[in-house]
Protein backbone atom coordinates (compact mmCIF):
# COMPACT_ATOMS: atom_id res chain seq x y z
CA UNK A 1 0.00 0.00 0.00
CA UNK A 2 2.82 2.52 0.68
CA UNK A 3 4.06 2.12 -2.90
CA UNK A 4 0.58 2.79 -4.30
CA UNK A 5 0.06 5.79 -2.00
CA UNK A 6 3.42 7.19 -3.08
CA UNK A 7 2.65 6.94 -6.79
CA UNK A 8 -1.13 7.11 -7.33
CA UNK A 9 -3.20 10.23 -6.67
CA UNK A 10 -5.98 9.80 -4.12
CA UNK A 11 -9.47 9.56 -5.69
CA UNK A 12 -7.94 7.87 -8.78
CA UNK A 13 -9.86 5.06 -10.42
CA UNK A 14 -7.69 1.96 -9.99
CA UNK A 15 -8.31 -1.30 -11.86
CA UNK A 16 -6.76 -4.45 -10.42
CA UNK A 17 -7.12 -8.17 -10.61
CA UNK A 18 -8.83 -9.95 -7.73
CA UNK A 19 -5.80 -10.23 -5.44
CA UNK A 20 -7.08 -9.78 -1.88
CA UNK A 21 -4.35 -7.33 -0.90
CA UNK A 22 -5.97 -4.76 -3.20
CA UNK A 23 -9.17 -4.80 -1.10
CA UNK A 24 -7.76 -2.00 1.07
CA UNK A 25 -7.64 0.46 -1.82
CA UNK A 26 -11.20 1.64 -1.18
CA UNK A 27 -10.37 2.28 2.50
CA UNK A 28 -7.37 4.36 1.39
CA UNK A 29 -9.48 6.75 -0.71
CA UNK A 30 -9.23 5.15 -4.15
CA UNK A 31 -12.05 4.26 -6.50
CA UNK A 32 -11.33 0.55 -6.98
CA UNK A 33 -12.66 -1.72 -9.71
CA UNK A 34 -11.72 -5.39 -9.83
CA UNK A 35 -11.37 -7.35 -13.04
CA UNK A 36 -11.86 -10.93 -11.82
CA UNK A 37 -9.47 -13.24 -13.63
CA UNK A 38 -10.98 -16.22 -11.78
CA UNK A 39 -14.18 -15.58 -13.77
CA UNK A 40 -12.18 -15.50 -17.03
CA UNK A 41 -12.49 -11.73 -17.30
CA UNK A 42 -9.27 -9.98 -18.25
CA UNK A 43 -10.44 -6.64 -19.62
CA UNK A 44 -13.22 -4.06 -19.48
CA UNK A 45 -13.16 -1.90 -22.55
CA UNK A 46 -9.66 -0.45 -22.75
CA UNK A 47 -8.88 -1.36 -19.14
CA UNK A 48 -6.61 -4.38 -18.99
CA UNK A 49 -4.81 -5.20 -15.77
CA UNK A 50 -2.19 -7.23 -17.63
CA UNK A 51 -1.14 -4.22 -19.73
CA UNK A 52 1.67 -3.30 -17.31
CA UNK A 53 3.08 -6.83 -17.40
CA UNK A 54 2.97 -6.77 -21.21
CA UNK A 55 4.74 -3.41 -21.34
CA UNK A 56 7.49 -4.52 -18.93
CA UNK A 57 8.05 -7.65 -20.98
CA UNK A 58 8.39 -5.48 -24.11
CA UNK A 59 10.74 -3.01 -22.37
CA UNK A 60 12.96 -5.78 -20.96
CA UNK A 61 13.31 -7.39 -24.39
CA UNK A 62 14.40 -4.03 -25.84
CA UNK A 63 17.00 -3.51 -23.09
CA UNK A 64 18.27 -7.08 -23.57
CA UNK A 65 19.12 -6.21 -27.19
CA UNK A 66 21.68 -3.74 -25.81
CA UNK A 67 22.99 -6.36 -23.35
CA UNK A 68 22.09 -3.96 -20.54
CA UNK A 69 22.24 -0.19 -20.22
CA UNK A 70 23.91 2.29 -17.89
CA UNK A 71 21.83 3.60 -14.99
CA UNK A 72 21.97 7.17 -16.26
CA UNK A 73 20.44 6.05 -19.59
CA UNK A 74 17.66 3.93 -18.11
CA UNK A 75 14.94 6.62 -18.11
CA UNK A 76 15.67 7.53 -21.74
CA UNK A 77 15.38 3.89 -22.80
CA UNK A 78 12.22 3.48 -20.75
CA UNK A 79 10.61 6.56 -22.34
CA UNK A 80 11.58 5.36 -25.82
CA UNK A 81 10.06 1.96 -25.05
CA UNK A 82 6.90 3.69 -23.81
CA UNK A 83 6.66 5.71 -27.03
CA UNK A 84 7.19 2.64 -29.19
CA UNK A 85 4.63 0.69 -27.12
CA UNK A 86 2.01 3.43 -27.44
CA UNK A 87 2.54 3.69 -31.21
CA UNK A 88 3.16 0.05 -32.07
CA UNK A 89 0.42 0.01 -34.71
CA UNK A 90 2.00 2.93 -36.59
CA UNK A 91 4.99 3.32 -38.89
CA UNK A 92 7.41 5.04 -36.48
CA UNK A 93 9.57 6.44 -39.26
CA UNK A 94 6.61 8.25 -40.86
CA UNK A 95 5.23 9.32 -37.49
CA UNK A 96 8.51 10.88 -36.35
CA UNK A 97 9.06 12.50 -39.74
CA UNK A 98 5.63 14.21 -39.49
CA UNK A 99 6.42 15.40 -35.96
CA UNK A 100 9.82 16.76 -37.01
CA UNK A 101 8.26 18.63 -39.94
CA UNK A 102 5.78 20.31 -37.57
CA UNK A 103 8.55 21.40 -35.18
CA UNK A 104 11.51 22.04 -37.43
CA UNK A 105 14.81 22.99 -35.78
CA UNK A 106 15.73 26.64 -36.06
Amino acid sequence: MPVIKGRVIEDSLVYTDGWRSYDGLILSGYNHQKIPHHENEFARGKNRVNRVESFWSFAKRRVAKFKGIKNNNFLTHLKESEYRWNHKEENLYKLLLRKLRKRALK
